[in-house]
Formats: structure tokens, sequence, C-alpha cells
């Protein structure tokens, strides 16, 4: 067990090794390109609406994420749905946030109704498989 734990921690450190270093030199390699193409100014305002634009509907997305999570626990159903949905409107927002085009599209991505509940569904699929297949244990309690 603990030769396949020390595999695993090495495999994740690279995946975030690869996302924290390959992400920021593409988003700098195309906002370079887009710089040349429309100008420095142009480019910076285009950064600038994309986080404030964010900000602003992750908010009104998150504020009524939050309405329907405060419902459904009302009612005494578990809001499984209402925290995979404000997990993905959270970094949805915090994309749109960060500097850059590709994280832009991302975080558009997980604002947008229809393309966050795709996501969402590819999401619960994969948290199904692992914990059907014992890679991941989750361990709750219903009052």
């Amino acid at each position: 067990m603990g030769r396949y734990r020390k595999r695993t921690d090495l495999i994740v450190f690279f995946r975030l090794l690869l996302l924290f270093t390959l992400v920021p030199l593409v988003e700098l390699a195309i906002l370079i390109q887009v710089g040349n193409y429309i100008g420095v100014l142009p480019t910076v305002v285009l950064v600038a609406a994309t986080g404030a634009a964010g900000a602003a509907l992750a908010r009104r997305q998150g504020l009524q994420a939050l309405g329907r999570l405060q419902q459904a626990l009302a009612s005494g159903s578990f809001p499984g749905n209402e925290i995979f949905s404000a997990v993905l409107i959270l970094a949805g927002g915090l994309l749109l946030l960060t500097p850059g085009l590709i994280t832009d599209l991302a975080g558009l991505a997980f604002l947008a109704p229809g393309s966050r509940n795709l996501i969402q569904s590819c999401l619960m699929k994969a948290v199904r498989r692992r914990l059907d297949s014992g890679a991941v244990q989750a361990h709750y309690k219903f009052n």
C-alpha cells in the first residue's frame, strides 16, 4: 500500500507541476500573439473586462447556487448536485479572474449553465466510477 501511495503522489505532483508551469506559459504565448495582432492596450482591456465580467457573473450565479443549496438542505435532501454546481461556479470565477484567454474560456464554460451541467455530469460520473472501484472512499451519515 505504501509503495502504491508514493507512486500516486508522484503522479499527482507531476500533473500539478505541468499544470502550474505549462498553462501559464501557453497563456503568455497566446497573450503575446493577441497583443501583437490587436495591440497591447486592447489586449489588456480584454483581459481586465473578462475578469470584471467573470467576477460579477460568478457572484450572481454563486448566490443562486447558495440559495439552491439552502433549499435542498431545508427539504432534508442530500445537496450533491448543488455542491458540485457551486464548486464549478467558484472554479469558473477563479479562472475568469486569472489573466489569460484559455482560462477565460474555461471559466465561461464553468459558468454557462448548459456547459456547466455537461461538465458536472461528466465529473459526477468520474467520481462515481472512482467510488465504485474503491479508489476513493466516502463516509457520510444521514440523521
